[in-house]
Parts: C-alpha cells; sequence; structure tokens
C-alpha cells in the first residue's frame, strides 16, 4: 500500500525530529532557577553582575527574559556545564539570541564552547576553548561577527569579513560546522556566510609553497617599457621654474643702508618646462611578469577532522563591555540543522515583531514628550518676554505719570503766584 506524499512527509519530519541530540537548552523560564545552572567565575574580584531581565521593550515579557549585563566598564565571565559529547561525525550547531538594547559602543555578543575539562570557577579570557562566534562591536570599525576555531592549541580567526547586526533589537545567529569541513554562519535564519573550513582559516600549511630552488633568470627583462634611446632632449629645455617679477620695482623709500639688498619678487617661469623624460615605448625584450614556480609543500597533511572536538562540555560568556544592557537568550546545542531552525522559529520568530512594535511605541511616545516639552521651554520662554515688555511699558507709564505730576505742580505754583 501507498502512503500520500503529504503522510510520508509528515513521518519524516518526525523522524529528523526523533534523530535530533540537543545537548543544551537555556531559555531563563524558571526565575531564578538559572542560578543554580550557571556558575560566575572567581578568577577576578570585579566581574559584572548579570541579572534576569526581558529588557526595556520585548515581544513578550516572560519568554523574552534572558541573562543581561548590569554594569558599565566591565569584564562578564559567566557558564553552565552539560554532558560532554564529540561532534564526529555529525553537524554541530550553536545558537542563541542577542540584545545590544543600550545601544553599545563598545562591547563583545559572543559566546565561547569550552571542552569539558574547563574549571569553570576559574574561567577567564586566556582559557582555551573550542570556539568563539557571535557578534562584536567597538566604535565603527569593529561590527564583525567572530568565528575563532581552535586548532591543536592554536585559536584561527575566519579570513572573512561577517558583518553583524548593530541596532537595538534582539537577533538569532546560528553557526553550523558540518562534517564534511564546511561550515554556515546564519543571522535571523538567513543563511549570511558559507565556505570550506580549509580555505576560510589559516588552520593548515598551504597546499602549495613556492619553489626555494627557483630564481628569476638574470636576464629576465619584465619590464613593459622603456626609454625611447633615440629620443634626446631639446637644447632649449632647461629653463629655471621661478624667476624675478620683471615688473617689480625697488619702493621710492628704500634704504639699502637700513633695509639691504632690494631683490625683485620671484614669480613661476612661464618658459619652465618641468624636468624632461624621454619618450616610452614598447620593450622588445620584455618577457611578462616572472611567475615563482609552485611546488608541493613537503609540511601540509590533509586532515580530514578539523570540524570535530572531542569532549564538547561547556558554554561560556566571557566578554568585555564599556556600556552595559546586553541581554543573552535562547541557547541551542544541537545535531540538526532544521531542529535549530525551528526553534528559532518558536522563540525568537514568533516575538521579534511585538517587540519591535514596543521599542517603536516606546520611541513615539518618547518624541511627543520631547516635543511637549520644547513647546513648554518656547511658551514659558515667550510668557518671560511678555512680563518683560509689560513690565517695561508699565515703567514708561509711571515716568508719564510722574512728568504729569510734575508739570501740574509747576501750573498750580504758577497759578499761586499769580
Amino acid at each position: 500500500m501507498k502512503l500520500p506524499v503529504a503522510i510520508l512527509a509528515v513521518f519524516a519530519s518526525i523522524a529528523v525530529t526523533i534523530d535530533a541530540t540537543v545537548y543544551f537548552k537555556e531559555q531563563f523560564q524558571d526565575g531564578d532557577g538559572w542560578k543554580s545552572r550557571w556558575l560566575e567565575s572567581k578568577h577576578k574580584s570585579d566581574y559584572g553582575q548579570w541579572k534576569l531581565s526581558a529588557g526595556k521593550f520585548y515581544g513578550d515579557a516572560e519568554a523574552d527574559k534572558g541573562v543581561q549585563t548590569s554594569q558599565d566598564a566591565r569584564f562578564y565571565a559567566m557558564s553552565a556545564r552539560f554532558e560532554p559529547f564529540s561532534n564526529e561525525g555529525k553537524p554541530l550547531v550553536i545558537q542563541f539570541t542577542v540584545k545590544h538594547e543600550q545601544k553599545i559602543d563598545c562591547g563583545g555578543g559572543y559566546v565561547k564552547i569550552f571542552p569539558s575539562t574547563l574549571d569553570q570557577s576559574d574561567m577567564h579570557g586566556d582559557s582555551q576553548y573550542y570556539i568563539m562566534f557571535g557578534p562584536d562591536i567597538c566604535g565603527y570599525s569593529t561590527k564583525k561577527v567572530h568565528v575563532i576555531l581552535n586548532y591543536k592549541g592554536q585559536n584561527h580567526l575566519i579570513k572573512k569579513d561577517i558583518k553583524c547586526k548593530d541596532d537595538e533589537l534582539t537577533h538569532l545567529y546560528t553557526l553550523i560546522l558540518n562534517p564534511d569541513q564546511t561550515y554556515e554562519v546564519k543571522i535571523n535564519n538567513e543563511k549570511v556566510e558559507s565556505g570550506s573550513l580549509e580555505e576560510d582559516w589559516d588552520i593548515l600549511p598551504p597546499k602549495k609553497i613556492k619553489d626555494p630552488e627557483a630564481k628569476k633568470p638574470s636576464d629576465w627583462d619584465d619590464r613593459a617599457k622603456i626609454d625611447d634611446p633615440s629620443d634626446t632632449k631639446p637644447e632649449d629645455w632647461d629653463k629655471p621654474e621661478t624667476i624675478p617679477d620683471p615688473d617689480a620695482k625697488k619702493p621710492d623709500d628704500w634704504d639699502e643702508d637700513m633695509d639691504g639688498e632690494w631683490e625683485a619678487a620671484m614669480i613661476t617661469n612661464p618658459e619652465y618646462k618641468g624636468e624632461w623624460k624621454p619618450k616610452q615605448i614598447d620593450n622588445p625584450d620584455y618577457k611578462g611578469s616572472w611567475v615563482h614556480p609552485e611546488i608541493d609543500n613537503p609540511d601540509y597533511t590533509q586532515d580530514a577532522t578539523m570540524y570535530k572536538f572531542d569532549s564538547i562540555g561547556v558554554l561560556g560568556l566571557d566578554l568585555w563591555q564599556v556600556k552595559s544592557g546586553t541581554i543573552f537568550d535562547n541557547f541551542l546545542i544541537a545535531d540538526d540543522v532544521k531542529e535549530a531552525e525551528e526553534f528559532g522559529k518558536e522563540t525568537w520568530g514568533v516575538t521579534k515583531e511585538p517587540e519591535k512594535k514596543m521599542k517603536d511605541e516606546q520611541e513615539d511616545m518618547e518624541r511627543k514628550l520631547r516635543e511637549e516639552e520644547e513647546k513648554s521651554k518656547k511658551k514659558d520662554a515667550e510668557g518671560d518676554e511678555e512680563e518683560e515688555e509689560d513690565e517695561e511699558d508699565g515703567e514708561e507709564d509711571n515716568e508719564e505719570q510722574d512728568e504729569e505730576t510734575e508739570e501740574d505742580c509747576c501750573v498750580l505754583l504758577s497759578a499761586g503766584s499769580d
């Protein structure tokens, strides 16, 4: 019996879900329960404090709660442990959301994946990790997504420049490492970069190197153009660049004893032709650019396991922030891309629009309040000006009345004397 295509698709979807393994998931939905799962490092005594918050604007007051940095100009170091695993032979998917609602000027928004041997209580910036992934912003020059992989104890930065989101809204970041040595970076469930581990990182030595025995032949001429040997400089070419101004005249009151010897000001010589150079012609002996021959690099050895990490066991937040307020949420480490996509849709995908709406409404309200304040200030200023004018008018009226009174007194005095 043949099953309908739709039913087969449902079965396939269920199979994918069943086969998927979620190694770590954190959504901070149990109040202060997260404090028992996350451990703050004691490597330094002045690490910044974390708090649980959905922020100033959100899509869902409860679902959008995450851990938020709360103190400016601080290092932060906190991690969560899970059952160790190896990603050998299967994809590794690392995903989380981050919101810089504080208009971040300089600070990290990335995560680090550590081996299970990490001492969480002593985690710090030099602790060796497997992977560092996520946004980093500092000023106008640094707005990138870090993808750093550790290989045999050395950290290797991706050679591509991946731009991160730098607004104040929540964004979803996803890194996928595949067992075929490929990778993919997604932001908001959309691919922004992908490629090969070997090509996009300088993890392995190059396959080819320049042959150390090869040297450019001594008679190799790589000049495309040469001076024309038959071209000669004209006899009247050499003229000085500047000459004394022929129209200048010594002032009548010039005193050589007091002012020194008079000299006319210098002007640009209209006959000056510049430095003479012979014409250029094609070089008849030109052989093109010499290309250094390459040979196989004896130090290169292919490694089909660059993607593999043997004992993944800790996710850490180890970063610096000048201005605090970043919120981390919806952490997921799994071995199935579809699982991560669906989790992203169920979390960030559901709350992103309501969050933006709330933010827009707040900004609109703040704008209206500013406008009202400006109107109020303007009205107060106009009222002060009117009061000053009234006071000035009153003073003028008083002066007029005083003058009239003086005139009346004079009239009365005059009448009395008559």
